[in-house]
């Protein structure tokens, strides 16, 4: 798997994960949704510069010009609910694309330290020689991302593999790094060096479905 850290090289990106992290700025909601949108803005460019481009002519009201432009059919599937404003930027850079939704959560068992991820929804269209876009904000220990994977397989199997993620920790990168097929692509904008006893991301940034949804009850 090629792994893509856009926050190697300084950018605007800096701001919109330190307002993510920042323990008073993310109590607001809007912005925390708004920030991960535009991360997945920026994602969305970075990964564009990879894609098959066709050149095409275009009719102006003097003239024509030609551009090439975007040629890979497109999936884009978010992990709700967390990966709802990382999908929602993404779309807007790759408006056409089709879409996806897998609801992926962590049932903890008797002892808080330990749980498995559970796959209760999915909505995906056909697979076959497209370009899949895996949306999913924080890459923690990487089996959401690996239990999403398997559940879309019998949708069948994407030309191309990219996973867009906000925050990870190394762990989680190397076990999804291990498990996805080796053409995969992981397009990140900040990588952590640790977890928790929880398995949540050290620093990280918290519950990124809470901050950016509201708390939820788990039975």
């Amino acid at each position: 798997m090629t792994i893509h850290n856009i926050a190697s090289q300084n950018s605007v990106l800096n701001t919109f994960i330190s307002e993510l992290r920042d323990i008073t700025i993310q109590k607001d909601s809007m912005r925390f949704r708004r920030n991960i949108e535009r991360i997945g803005e920026i994602l969305g460019y970075e990964m564009s510069k990879t894609f098959d481009y066709k050149e095409q002519t275009i009719t102006t009201p003097l003239g024509e010009s030609t551009a090439p432009l975007i040629d890979n059919d497109i999936v884009l599937c978010s992990i709700l609910r967390a990966g709802v404003p990382l999908h929602n930027g993404l779309l807007n850079y790759f408006d056409t694309a089709e879409n996806a939704f897998i609801s992926a959560y962590r049932h903890h068992l008797k002892e808080p330290e330990s749980f498995e991820i559970v796959v209760e929804y999915l909505a995906c269209p056909d697979l076959e020689g497209k370009t899949l876009i895996l949306a999913d904000p924080m890459i923690a220990t990487g089996q959401s991302l690996l239990a999403t994977f398997e559940a879309l397989k019998p949708f069948g199997t994407p030309k191309n593999i990219h996973l867009a993620a906000v925050i990870g920790a190394q762990e989680g990168l190397d076990f999804v790094s291990e498990h996805f097929p080796e053409h995969t692509h992981l397009w990140i904008s900040a990588v952590d060096p640790a977890l928790d006893s929880k398995g949540y991301i050290v620093p990280g940034l918290g519950d990124a479905g809470d901050l950016a949804f509201g708390k939820k009850l788990q039975h």
